[in-house]
């Protein structure tokens, strides 16, 4: 390596390697078939649990911030800063369907390791229950919900890397199945530069128990990689992330829906850019002062797959945030747009619950 390539800075360096990496990825990957609808179980666990990642346009694994919600997302982004963190959030979509998530995080100083509890449940109302011939025979409730153990630790002084487990349960009416799961996250931090960069592995696991009547189903696998570089002389953030690396076909193009409705089909080309930017995620953060943020994101393959034939998009893919940060307490808020006129509306509130625990920041004892 030349020897100006070393003097450059660390985070410059993976800067200018991770977007090759990307692309040789993207580029190299074994070559699929296009989705014919969906062809994973669990899709729940794609649903973004927390305001900040849904305004940062649904996926981001680089934003670190003091807010367990990410952390759930990515366990290499829990901290100890993270302790007795409580973080709740209440998300209304549409048809009277609803989902909660609550997360707790909890430092242990022996340990000096990270650790986080957290479930997300979804609520899809009351349904009528028939059979095969249309007779009613009561009514059911479905529900999907996820419920994980994650852990963390440092390496030197800019890497964090961690683990999630997730039990995952499905709940059809006589429809149910269950399975285990696994994330794995490694962090790079330059506190100095205000930089981030990380790689996540999702959702790595298998069913224990199938639905009735079905064959074994694959979980919604995806690898993930991003970067977050804050300026140093403005109060604004950009975040870059890359979904699905390890497939890059992942346009759904319904050839049978589109030629019924006249609606073009997708290209046949194996490679096209706009099949390349499906991939990647867009999002900044805007800092008024420290108490207050703005957040923007934009999700290209999100915008797509929403786009129904030729006509108007509106805000599809765009996604928007606001915050409000103080000490011991975070007020987020986010909308998120689907088709013209339509979104949804997420808030979430993050306490700090020192006084219940009996333990101070990074496990120090406290009085009641």
């Amino acid at each position: 390596m030349p020897a100006w390539a070393c003097r450059r800075p660390a985070y410059l360096r993976i800067v200018l390697r991770l977007p090759i990496i990307i692309l040789l990825l993207l580029v190299n990957v074994k070559p699929f078939a296009q989705t014919i609808g969906g062809n994973t179980i669990f899709n729940f666990l794609k649903v973004p649990n927390a305001p900040q990642l849904s305004a940062l346009g649904g996926i981001n694994v680089s934003q670190v911030s003091n807010d367990a919600g990410l952390a759930f997302n990515n366990p290499a982004l829990l901290k100890p800063q993270m302790h007795s963190q409580m973080n709740a959030v209440f998300n209304n979509f549409y048809a009277g369907i609803s989902s909660y998530h609550l997360s707790l995080g909890y430092y242990h100083q022996k340990l000096n390791t990270n650790f986080l509890w957290g479930l997300n449940y979804f609520n899809y109302g009351s349904t009528q229950q028939t059979d095969a011939s249309g007779n009613v025979l009561g009514k059911f409730r479905p529900t999907d919900w996820v419920m994980q153990f994650s852990a963390s630790r440092s390496y030197l002084e800019k890497w964090n890397y961690g683990a999630t487990l997730k039990f995952i349960s499905s709940n059809y009416g006589p429809y149910r199945s269950n399975g285990l799961a696994v994330d794995v996250g490694v962090l790079f931090h330059d506190s100095a530069q205000l930089f981030s960069a990380s790689i996540l592995v999702k959702n790595m696991g298998f069913q224990l128990k199938q639905y009735d009547g079905t064959d074994p189903g694959d979980l919604p696998f995806d690898m993930q990689a991003g970067l977050t570089k804050r300026l140093e002389n403005a109060p604004f953030g950009f975040s870059f992330t890359a979904h699905h690396l390890h497939l890059f076909d992942i346009s759904y193009n319904d050839t049978v829906f589109n030629n019924e409705n006249g609606f073009q089909n997708g290209g046949n080309k194996k490679f096209s850019f706009d099949k390349l930017f499906r991939h990647f995620v867009f999002a900044t953060t805007i800092y008024l002062g420290d108490k207050v943020e703005v957040i923007a994101g934009y999700n290209h393959l999100r915008r797509k797959e929403l786009s129904i034939g030729k006509g108007g998009n509106g805000l599809n893919g765009f996604s928007l945030g606001a915050a409000l940060v103080l000490d011991k307490l975070q007020v987020r808020y986010a909308r998120v747009n689907y088709q013209n006129n339509t979104a949804y509306n997420q808030f979430g509130l993050n306490m700090t619950l020192n006084k219940y625990f009996g333990l101070g920041k990074f496990g120090e004892k406290i009085g009641w």
